[in-house]
């Protein structure tokens, strides 16, 4: 017997539910802080109600980056049960069941029924080595620090335009250069961090053997292949947003779209390579040209050849060996 509970995680409040019967669903529900206090918290308010060990408790929860990985590494270390679900499929589930969640605690409720009920087809979550965890943390530094030089960029264009003082022009100019500096310094201490560790070296040399992979996009796919457990290509792909999408309703109802879901960053950083490799990538540019003669638009055969590329980086890992075109 196991006991079932799910977490709606905020940032700053964690909204529990036990399912103390999935026949009835009667529950049990608490309203906790998201901090290292909260969490001891909620550990002793589980172990306390459902009088179950903490091996015997099923906790599903929907990632929420930042936000839960704290609390999530903190119940692994005291052995409970994590399941996590794809905020997507779950959703899919609560209509097909026509269950309302209009409210936190009724989505922690619909989160412990859904582990209840899909326990065996949901992924149990793993904490990553800990040298992926400080690739992922550095790599997200990187990333807001590179947002940061992008709007004070788009400040300096705009301040030069506007005729702004010379001192205004000065100071955006000194942030620009100490945030190039540290984005510089940060990136080395990344390459230097993955040269470090055999595992994370060998994958970004695989990847770089991908026409269209460079240094941006291995780095990247290094960490997110290292830190995520990924069954096969198509759902690394439905990651990253990169699934087609029918448009139903607007101006381009009945259009396909990417469904954009999960990491935009990393799309980004995959729309340049593919750009790239839609002119050097044999597989590619044979799937490009074999879009746009069935009548695709440029857009849709880019999308296309970003999932391709994305599930190309997939393979290469998963079978440790380099890229081999499958076209002439």
């Amino acid at each position: 017997m196991k006991a079932y509970a799910g977490i709606d995680v905020g940032k700053d409040k964690l909204d529990v539910s036990w399912l103390r019967d999935a026949t009835t669903n009667k529950k049990k529900t608490k309203v906790l802080k998201n901090t290292p206090k909260g969490h001891k918290e909620l550990v002793t308010w589980l172990l306390k109600n459902t009088k179950y060990q903490p091996h015997e408790i099923v906790i599903t929860v929907e990632p929420t980056g930042v936000y839960s990985e704290p609390l999530m590494y903190y119940l692994h270390e005291q052995g409970f049960i994590l399941l996590q679900a794809n905020p997507s499929k779950a959703s899919q589930y609560a209509k097909a069941l026509n269950l309302v969640h209009k409210t936190d605690k009724s989505d922690a409720t619909m989160l412990a029924r859904y582990g209840h009920d899909q326990q065996h087809s949901l992924c149990r979550w793993q904490p990553e080595p800990v040298e992926s965890r400080a690739l992922k943390a550095m790599l997200r530094r990187l990333e807001a620090l590179e947002q940061d030089l992008q709007r004070e960029e788009n400040r300096f264009e705009a301040a030069n335009f506007s005729g702004a003082s010379a001192r205004v022009i000065q100071s955006l100019e000194d942030m620009i250069a100490v945030l190039k500096d540290e984005i510089d310094k940060l990136t080395q201490e990344i390459d230097d961090h993955i040269d470090g560790h055999p595992s994370l070296k060998k994958n970004r040399k695989l990847l770089q053997s991908i026409s269209g992979v460079g240094v941006v996009v291995s780095r990247v796919m290094v960490s997110l292949l290292a830190c995520k457990n990924f069954k096969n290509a198509k759902q690394f792909s439905a990651y990253l947003g990169l699934i087609p999408k029918l448009k139903e309703s607007g101006k381009q109802a009945g259009k396909t779209t990417l469904s954009k879901q999960g990491p935009s960053y990393v799309r980004v950083k995959l729309y340049m390579a593919a750009v790239v490799a839609g002119q050097h990538n044999p597989d590619i540019k044979a799937q490009k040209t074999r879009l746009l003669q069935q009548g695709k638009n440029k857009m849709q055969a880019l999308g296309a050849a970003m999932r391709k590329l994305a599930q190309i980086c997939f393979g290469v890992v998963k079978t440790q060996t380099e890229y081999q075109p499958q076209v002439n």
